[in-house]
């Protein structure tokens, strides 16, 4: 049965970014041109995340912040460099939209635990590895229960619980609780930070 489930769940993987992807074209070339007028080159954040088991790729999202560095050529603090723009496109996930690619590449599924930091890897203790059971997700039970407002341990124990109660249904209700979250615009910041304090581990 959980065969069929993942089975299911790339199906609607590769039909969802796929139908994502062509409908929101416009979407894509206006938020395109709007990155570069404000922010400049590149247009792109790429970074390294973690998927399944652990495996590295490169997430693809709209970029929101300025690449401003101090006088040692250290990168500013998130607040320093989040532009009221980029702020927009947070609070809209319009920054999430290029993830559809790496939904269409099978680097990602449109539901799962988000893909963290690669440093965070060697802080998880065993039980919240387990997030890295399954492929991360542009959305997952964590962004419905709260998204960056609640607590790491709180959001790490959501991710644990998804991988391990995974199924379809599960799937379409937080994919139709995320677009309920995203216009009520809930979550999207951490009290005291502009989006999530630094994990530092728990365990």
């Amino acid at each position: 049965m959980l065969h069929f489930h993942l089975m299911l769940k790339r199906i609607i993987d590769v039909l969802g970014s796929l139908f994502g992807i062509i409908i929101l074209s416009p979407v894509y070339l206006l938020v395109s041109f709007l990155v570069y007028r404000n922010l400049g080159s590149p247009i792109i954040f790429r970074q390294l995340r973690p998927g399944k088991n652990g495996k590295i790729f490169e997430m693809m999202k709209f970029r929101s912040m300025l690449d401003k560095t101090n006088k040692w050529g250290e990168v500013l603090p998130d607040e320093e460099r989040l532009t009221s723009f980029g702020m927009k496109l947070r609070n809209t996930s319009l920054d999430e939209l290029p993830e559809l690619f790496n939904v269409l590449k099978g680097e990602m599924s449109l539901v799962g635990p988000r893909p963290l930091l690669v440093e965070y890897l060697e802080l998880y203790s065993e039980e919240q590895n387990k997030r890295h059971n399954m492929k991360p997700g542009i959305t997952g039970l964590a962004q419905i229960n709260g998204r960056n407002s609640i607590s790491w341990s709180e959001k790490l124990n959501y991710d644990v619980e998804y991988v391990e109660n995974f199924n379809i249904l599960l799937d379409i209700k937080i994919l139709f609780m995320t677009i309920y979250k995203v216009i009520k615009k809930e979550g999207i910041s951490q009290e005291g930070n502009v989006t999530m304090e630094i994990f530092t581990g728990d365990n």
